[in-house]
């Protein structure tokens, strides 16, 4: 719940990003800064704040940082010009670190061959988190304006900090690496990715995955929502609600590759989101109609997620926590793109722009997720390794 809750920051703004530019009087194209900056600033805090989760207790940094983004999110509920809403939602992008230290914590406490499925279930919670915000957010906007969707934000996170050092539980006297100095830490993240050629392929995958998903719901929110189209920003909440299938089908397709493989499983869910995708031009002018792309999407996009982190979290335990911040970082480093791709080309390239951006970003998650395929079967042919 924790991880729902702390994760659902940087999604409110996805059905609402329409109603926020208008109030702050700035275009459709600059209003993409700001959930721009926001997943820039949540790269540049996991590189710099995450590694500490392989020699602190995760516990206590949990409690830290989740009681700065309450105080963040209060700056964005008070905010009363575009750049100290920006600065703010950028600063709250900085420490949210939570939902990212849990599953390295959790990997370290189960065995390898239930890897798969523990990570979809924690993937789960973050869905849900993320279904709850945009879904929320949209229904909240039309009935009570834009910024009673970040009171409400302010108030669950300020809940959340008070109960946290209660139901988080204490991770007892597990053992820790020796202390390392931070700057020798910080080298060692760089110097492991250096070495994990496979987590750096899946890092690319998941930051081109992650850039399609906000170009979406970005340019749709926008899409939808324009004099051509004419819908309320309810429907683009009630649309996100489409992603409540991930939360049935995640945790199966977890199950599924730990079966036949984390990189097989990804390459059949990078080619059947392609499909989806090409469906979202033709069926993208009807709210009933893009449910059917949207629907396909939900249900393989996290799938491609939860392989990429099985790809390295079956490794040595003191160095998940690093691995997963260069994963992350690549990740959201892709999100910003999208972003700022999604806004600016729909501004100026429309709907039909916007799908020729989605399908270019497709076609690389799945060459690439062919080529990690094709190079893991010729290692394990060298090796005589089936798997």
């Amino acid at each position: 719940m924790t991880a729902a809750v702390v994760i659902a920051n940087a999604y409110y703004i996805h059905p609402i990003i329409g109603e926020v530019a208008a109030h702050f009087g700035v275009s459709e194209a600059r209003i993409g800064i700001v959930p721009a900056l926001n997943q820039l600033a949540l790269a540049v805090g996991i590189l710099l704040l995450l590694p500490l989760g392989d020699i602190y207790s995760n516990r206590s940094l949990c409690i830290i940082f989740v009681s700065a983004q309450s105080l963040f999110m209060l700056g964005m509920v008070m905010a009363e010009s575009f750049v100290l809403f920006t600065l703010s939602s950028t600063l709250l992008g900085f420490v949210t670190i939570a939902p990212y230290l849990i599953p390295a914590f959790a990997s370290k406490r189960v065995s390898p061959d239930r890897l798969g499925q523990v990570t979809a279930l924690l993937t789960v919670g973050v869905i849900f988190g993320i279904l709850v915000a945009r879904v929320g957010a949209g229904v909240v906007a039309e009935q009570f304006g834009w910024r009673a969707v970040y009171w409400c934000a302010f108030v669950l996170m300020a809940a959340t900090t008070a109960l946290l050092p209660i139901t988080f539980r204490s991770e007892g006297s597990s053992a820790k690496q020796p202390r390392t100095g931070y700057g020798a830490l910080l080298a060692s993240v760089f110097t492991l990715a250096k070495s994990n050629k496979d987590m750096l392929i899946s890092g690319l995958i998941q930051g081109l995955n992650f850039a399609a998903f906000t170009a979406t719901w970005l340019a749709l929110a926008l899409h939808l929502t324009s004099d051509e189209l004419g819908y309320g920003v309810d429907t683009v909440g009630y649309l996100a609600g489409v992603s409540a299938i991930s939360l049935f089908t995640t945790a199966r397709l977890g199950k599924i590759a730990d079966r036949i493989g984390a990189r097989r499983a990804r390459l059949l869910a990078a080619v059947v989101q392609m499909v989806g995708i090409a469906l979202m031009y033709p069926l993208g002018w009807n709210a009933w109609a893009v449910m059917v792309p949207l629907v396909i999407t939900n249900i393989v996009g996290p799938s491609i997620d939860v392989t990429g982190r099985m790809t390295y979290l079956s490794l040595e335990p003191a160095i998940r926590t690093r691995l997963t911040t260069t994963y992350i970082v690549i990740m959201f480093i892709g999100g910003a793109l999208g972003s700022v791709l999604g806004t600016s080309i729909y501004d100026y390239g429309g709907w039909l722009g916007t799908c020729v951006l989605l399908l270019a970003i497709s076609s690389g998650v799945v060459a690439l997720s062919y080529y990690a395929q094709f190079a893991w079967d010729r290692r394990s042919q060298s090796a005589g390794d089936t798997r």
